[in-house]
Order: C-alpha cells, then sequence, then structure tokens
C-alpha cells in the first residue's frame, strides 16, 4: 500500500527533526506521507511568511531543505508530491539509486519498503541506501512477516523478513522504539 505504519511516525519524525538535515532522499515515497510530514517539520516557521494582516507561502526557490523521492508506481504520485518533494524520480529504486552519487544526502529514508525485496536485493538495497547518506539512513520494516500481493502493482508485494540481528550486520544498529517495525538507522562517522 503506498502508505506506512501509523505507529511509526512520531518516532521517524523525531529521529529527523533532531538530525536537521538540509538534504532528504525518500525511497519508495508512496502517497508522500514522509514528505509532506518532513517539509511541513523541517522548513517549519520558514513555509510562510506572515507581515501584520498578510500571509502567503515562502517561495519555494527560498525553502532550506531539498526533499527528492524515489518511486516505483507513477499511479501513486498526487499533488502533494508536486508541493512537498523538489523532485520525484519514478523507477525501480535498485536501477535509481545506483545513478547517485556517494553522499548525495544528508539522509536516505526508506519506510517499509525493505521487505518488498527478495533477502539478495534488501541486502544490496540497504548498501545502496548507506552509500547514498552521508550522515544518516533509516529504513523500517514490519517485524513479522504479512502476506501481501498486489495484482496492479508488484513492487508491492512482500517478498522478505528481517530481523534486529540482519539490519545490525549491515550496519542499521540504532533502533528506534516500535512494537510492529524495525525502524533501523545507520549513522556515519566520519
Amino acid at each position: 500500500m503506498p502508505f506506512s505504519q501509523s505507529s511509526q511516525i512520531s518516532a521517524i519524525v523525531g529521529c529527523v527533526e533532531a538530525l536537521r538535515p538540509d538534504s532528504v532522499l525518500d525511497v519508495g515515497v508512496g502517497m508522500g506521507q514522509y514528505g509532506f510530514l518532513l517539509r511541513a517539520n523541517l522548513e517549519h516557521v520558514g513555509l510562510f511568511q506572515v507581515d501584520g494582516a498578510q500571509g502567503r507561502q515562502t517561495p519555494r526557490e527560498r525553502w532550506q531543505v531539498r526533499i527528492d523521492g524515489i518511486e516505483g508506481y507513477a499511479g501513486y504520485l498526487t499533488p502533494v508530491h508536486e508541493w512537498a518533494y523538489n523532485r520525484v524520480t519514478v523507477g525501480d529504486a535498485l536501477q535509481v539509486l545506483p545513478t547517485l552519487a556517494d553522499g548525495s544526502y544528508d539522509l536516505v529514508i526508506a519506510i517499509d519498503i525493505l521487505e518488498h525485496f527478495e533477502t539478495p536485493q534488501g541486502l544490496v538495497f540497504l548498501q545502496q541506501c548507506r552509500r547514498v547518506a552521508r550522515r544518516m539512513a533509516l529504513v523500517s520494516t514490519p517485524k513479522q512477516f504479512c502476506e501481501q500481493r498486489v495484482q496492479a502493482n508488484p513492487f508491492e508485494d512482500h517478498r522478505s523478513v528481517w530481523s534486529r540481528e540482519e539490519l545490525a550486520a549491515q550496519g542499521y544498529t540504532r533502533v528506534l522504539p516500535n512494537d510492529e517495525s524495525w525502524i533501523a538507522v545507520w549513522e556515519s562517522t566520519a
């Protein structure tokens, strides 16, 4: 589905707010939930200009945070994406990520995407997220396997389940609290 577990939102947004990234790559943007939340919470008061009785949205070119995305299924794109993201690339993340330079973004997030890969591809995906992230990569994935097949969008099919130990072995050693999902974080030591 083009959205993720709502129980994750406060932990993820809180972690991102603490990092205060200048650039974010959202892999698997779905309906644009995290692009919208991060735009609102990272730009904060900079989104609007209020001068006495006059209020207006700050022009996009004056926004401080670059938020880009990758989405495999163009049918999920809505006006939310046009507002929240600077750019959304439509394509398979395993094909798009290798085209990006090392350290292209302060933060890479991949919320409820990992379970859509077979394990070998998931390992490559985790490595690519780390490579593209300058400061932090944050991934979430359900703790339990839940069968899911979506004929209209095979990118939605669930193909794997991951343990905390498997994520840690890939460098995602910090885990944010959540009952339903692993919210695992890789942080640069540089």
